[in-house]
């Protein structure tokens, strides 16, 4: 999988490398079937494509528009307001007729765009339901969250704490101290999909005022913290909460797959797969290779010479220290 296929790299031996180490690592996965995380990635990134091209078809006509009228367009355009800017402008010399096009053109492929985005947020509210997340009962947490954080995070157990699953999604602070005074600011590391997902529940939560993520978002202004950094322990906490049900989810899932088993009481080595009888791939590192030649039998040893009388040592010899040297 790594490996690029020059000969002049050492790519084949990270590739062993990363297999050995895969293979002796505790926190190893049983490979399993493709589940509803699957399709909520798939129907996730499907809603993110149609979102950037409507994003860029937006700004393409608001880019035409805006040499249509007077002064230009300061606001955000709509299909509302495209449509009468059109019908108003005048289509004299042929540049204007050509920007009208441009701008009918472009009106079109969004309204398509619309209906193509409205469309998918129904098949992603299906998938979503179809899951048996408990997720969206989250405040702020929608279809649309939900499949970004679900797809993107899998199989939730690999987290072995919700503080790594904070690390993973970037809604851990990182400290940038100095001295005796302690700064913590947003961290750019993690899935920045999973983060932006928590990061839209948190405005979401802090735009409506009977919310509790409104409440700890006051609570950590009237303790003398920054909207920012009171946005960071917001979104830090909706992290926790969906660790918590994604784990909730997880377990009831193990359950109903193993009626008769209790989840949780697999082995460290029973999940590896570290029994001779259970591994897939051999052993971690690999022995010597088989060769195809015959065996060569060992030689005997040859047969020891045994000494004539003249050369038997004096048993009455001295030596230059003056003991007697016995054989």
């Amino acid at each position: 999988m790594l490996e690029a296929g020059n000969t002049h790299k050492n790519d084949p031996n990270d590739a062993l490398s990363v297999a050995v180490a895969a293979l002796r690592s505790k926190a190893s996965r049983a490979v399993a079937a493709d589940d509803h995380a699957a399709v909520l990635r798939m129907r996730g990134r499907r809603h993110r494509d149609l979102d950037q091209a409507r994003n860029q078809v937006a700004c393409g006509l608001h880019a035409v528009l805006a040499e249509l009228v007077p002064g230009g367009l300061a606001s955000e355009i709509t299909t509302v307001k495209a449509e009468a800017i059109i019908e108003r402008a005048p289509a004299g010399d042929p540049v204007a007729a050509t920007r009208l096009d441009l701008s009918a053109e472009l009106l079109a492929d969004l309204r398509h765009l619309d209906d193509q985005i409205r469309e998918s947020k129904k098949k992603l509210a299906t998938a979503v339901r179809a899951s048996g997340t408990s997720v969206t009962g989250l405040f702020g947490v929608g279809p649309v969250v939900a499949a970004i954080v679900i797809g993107d995070a899998a199989d939730v157990r690999r987290f072995a704490t919700r503080d790594r699953f904070a690390a993973w999604n970037g809604t851990a602070p990182v400290e940038v101290s100095s001295g005796e005074k302690k700064i913590h600011r947003l961290s750019l590391r993690g899935n920045r999909r999973a983060s932006y997902a928590i990061h839209v529940a948190a405005v979401t939560q802090i735009r409506h005022k009977h919310s509790d993520g409104r409440a700890y978002y006051d609570k950590k202004i009237a303790e003398g913290k920054t909207r920012k950094e009171a946005l960071r322990c917001l979104k830090r906490r909706i992290s926790d909460a969906i660790y918590a049900c994604l784990l909730a989810d997880a377990t009831k899932a193990a359950a109903a797959d193993d009626p008769g088993g209790q989840p949780g009481s697999d082995s460290d080595s029973g999940a590896a797969g570290s029994h001779p009888r259970h591994r897939l791939f051999g052993p971690a590192t690999p022995g010597p290779q088989p060769s195809v030649r015959r065996p060569t039998p060992p030689r005997p040893a040859p047969p020891a010479a045994r000494r004539t009388p003249e050369e038997e040592p004096d048993p009455n010899h001295l030596t230059q220290r003056g003991f007697v040297l016995h054989s």
